[in-house]
């Protein structure tokens, strides 16, 4: 089974990750099927997050599995991570 989860990258006290599909027997930091963006929690709210967007709706019409975290940040991004599809911003 794919999943759609975040991957550590980084120093101490300063993290950083990146949005992977990757098969959910593999590690944390394991191997990536694809890189999907990336995650920077110290960085501005305007720049914390650079996903792929096609290549996510891709996976999850494919059946993968998003984690609770990137789930919550792809419908910050305006993407269902249920379906796939984009979400209409109101």
């Amino acid at each position: 089974m794919v999943v759609l989860r975040l991957k550590r990258m980084g120093r101490t006290h300063r993290p950083f990750y990146r949005l992977n599909a990757m098969d959910k027997r593999a590690p944390r930091d394991g191997r990536v099927i694809e890189e999907l963006g990336w995650f920077d929690p110290i960085a501005p709210e305007d720049k914390q997050v650079k996903f792929k967007l096609d290549r996510v709706d891709y996976w999850l019409s494919v059946g993968a599995q998003p984690s609770r975290t990137v789930a919550n940040l792809l419908k910050k991004q305006g993407c269902d991570p249920t379906s796939g599809k984009k979400l209409e911003k109101a």
